[in-house]
């Protein structure tokens, strides 16, 4: 069917990774209104309990859906997605795609079977991630790189700030120094924040590694629920906006990067 309106797709993230999931939506999928949402009230999310984020990821979700209504929930964060994609699936309508560490694609690309996992520390630790790697690539060594600093230097490199190279290879030295480090030839960011530092991370890996996230698959996703609820458009000019729960100086400094992005109005709904 025709609506009368673009399909909404909320993408929502404690930082700035769910910028990389609206770029390949936007790719894939174009004719959509983008709502692009910032805990940043609460950032970083990494550091949080399950009950405490589970509450908060609710809370939050609720403000921003008054806000700001939309067709399908995108919770573009890997911390948030593991711990909390049951409560939010039980207590929201919409259909709810979560991110997946792509180790199962990483594993099938690999010809080598030495696959790098690039995470925040509670990412790599997680069972669920240890489970993914038991299901999918049983077959492989995997090198866990568990760093939280790349984060803030993605969230950096949208406010204009050079990421630091000599830094960034310090971070990933890591891979090359495992005893299988040579045979590497596929890396998973399994941060949506990573893939903002997919050039300066190649420059450091080597480009013979390729760097695999889920930003195909999570589109890919969003595509097909597009199609089931028949959500075809009508065809008007995209807007998009970007929501904010607390406002600081950081958001203007961010504007160039959503701009980039076709993303020109914002706003800030307080939780």
């Amino acid at each position: 069917m025709t609506i009368k309106r673009n399909p909404r797709i909320l993408v929502f993230d404690s930082g700035v990774g769910g910028l990389s999931i609206v770029r390949e939506i936007q790719r894939q999928r174009p004719g959509c209104d983008l709502i692009y949402a910032s805990d940043n009230a609460a950032f970083p999310y990494g550091t949080k309990g399950e009950s405490e984020l589970v509450s908060r990821v609710d809370q939050v979700l609720h403000r921003l859906l008054a806000h700001s209504p939309a067709d399908i929930l995108v919770i573009a964060c890997n911390t948030a997605s593991t711990l909390t994609l049951p409560h939010v699936r039980r207590h929201f309508s919409q259909p709810v795609v979560g991110v997946v560490p792509a180790i199962k694609p990483a594993a099938a690309l690999s010809r080598s079977k030495v696959i790098g996992l690039m995470a925040t520390p509670a990412t790599v630790e997680r069972p669920y991630t240890l489970q993914l790697i038991r299901d999918y690539a049983a077959n492989c060594t995997v090198i866990p790189l568990g760093n939280a600093e790349l984060v803030q230097l993605a969230e950096a490199k949208l406010r204009g700030i050079t990421p630091d190279m000599k830094r960034l290879k310090a971070i990933t030295a890591p891979f090359t120094e495992h005893r299988d480090g040579a045979k590497m030839d596929t890396v998973v960011l399994a941060c949506t924040h990573f893939p903002l530092l997919r050039d300066e991370l190649s420059q450091c890996l080597g480009s013979h590694i390729a760097l695999v996230d889920s930003g195909e698959a999570i589109a890919r996703r969003v595509d097909y629920w597009l199609d089931t609820m028949q959500l075809n458009g009508s065809h008007q000019p995209e807007r998009h906006l970007a929501l904010f729960t607390r406002d600081s100086k950081e958001i203007a400094e961010l504007r160039p990067a959503l701009a980039d992005l076709a993303i020109d109005a914002l706003d800030v709904v307080p939780v």
